[in-house]
């Protein structure tokens, strides 16, 4: 577990470098990055809350909002049906249509430069009071995390698997 947190330590080290070049050069060989701050996808209704990474050089950031138009069937994002089945979906899936939303460059003020949680919050406030401003369907605010939807999926597998005995053992006893 701790080679884990150096591991995350040593990549954060190095994005913040990385988009702290690109911030003081924008014309360097440096290729822009794409993030999703979010560290998981949901199913398009919710803006979860933001890791801070893409946020620790304090640097401009461009947010994009990105709206699967094709969700009846399955949603490109990976919510809780097995991830075999959600890929095999998806590729079968002739077309998937997506519109995205370029926002404007957002600039932090000196408190966010010096807070990345402050930061990251106030860009996902403005990414979601601009949906309610565009008529993109409205996002809603989650609090959520990755952690939080691992946890669901191991609560699920163990709950199916415990559903899975039981059923098996009442067909035995019949």
């Amino acid at each position: 577990m701790r080679a884990i947190k150096e591991t995350s330590k040593s990549a954060a080290v190095q994005l913040k470098d990385r988009i702290a070049a690109k911030a003081i050069d924008p014309t360097s060989s440096v290729r822009p990055m794409l993030l999703f701050p979010e560290g998981t996808t949901t199913n398009g209704r919710y803006l979860c809350k933001f890791k801070t990474g893409a946020f620790l050089a304090g640097a401009p950031v461009r947010p994009v909002v990105m709206h699967f138009l094709n969700q009846d069937y399955v949603s490109p994002s990976w919510e809780s049906i097995n991830i075999k089945r959600h890929i095999f979906i998806m590729m079968a899936t002739l077309f998937h249509k997506v519109i995205c939303y370029e926002l404007p460059i957002y600039y932090p003020s000196d408190a966010e430069k010096e807070n990345p949680v402050l930061f990251a919050e106030n860009v996902r406030q403005n990414m979601l009071s601009y949906c309610g401003n565009q008529g993109v369907p409205n996002l809603i605010p989650c609090d959520s995390t990755l952690d939080n939807k691992l946890e669901y999926h191991k609560l699920s597998k163990a709950t199916i698997a415990e559903h899975s005995g039981k059923f098996r053992k009442s067909i035995k006893n019949e």
